[in-house]
């Protein structure tokens, strides 16, 4: 949506508000340019949808920086979460346990799906690997749910975690 403001601004009667919010009424779209000139401000019109259009005085610079962030916020929000992966070993220390399910944690509680894999070296591993795994998402239970099932493959155990809400 673009902006609408000043002079682009074609109604004859604008329904003002004043710098401070409060409301100044319907004056005419000449009256209001040289007031909001007079006081070096601008004038933007927040609606069209009705008649008269609500405008208000703003700061000068203040709606284009305003409508900016409003846009860059929309985009972010629009990009797809990214998938973040986590790598661990079947025989981790504990304090290492701890430093991945912390990290974990902040990634989903950030919004970001979360792939933990376990790398295997040899048969052996399958096990402690998918107990591990297991421990892990009950660990992370408040933050998130397996949108996968555990799926152990040659060289590795992998779950997929997405975020809780």
């Amino acid at each position: 949506m673009s902006l609408i403001m000043n002079e682009k601004i074609k109604a004859k009667e604008l329904d003002l508000t004043g710098l401070d919010g409060e409301p100044i009424g319907v004056v005419s779209r000449d009256e209001a340019l040289a007031m909001a000139k007079r006081l070096k401000v601008d004038l933007v019109c927040t609606s069209l949808m009705s008649s008269p259009p609500p405008c208000k005085l703003v700061a000068r610079g203040d709606a284009k920086k305003e409508q900016s962030q409003q846009q860059r916020e929309e985009r972010l929000q629009d990009r797809p979460a990214k998938e973040k992966e986590l790598r661990l070993s079947a025989h981790i220390e504990e304090h290492d346990y701890d430093t991945k399910r912390r990290q974990a944690e902040k990634l989903l509680a950030a919004g970001n799906p979360v792939l933990l894999v376990v790398k295997l070296q040899g048969k052996q591993e399958q096990v402690p690997a998918k107990e591990l795994l297991e421990r892990l998402l009950a660990d992370l239970k408040p933050f998130g749910s397996k949108a996968t099932g555990i799926q152990m493959s040659g060289k590795q155990a992998a779950v997929r975690v997405n975020p809780a809400g």
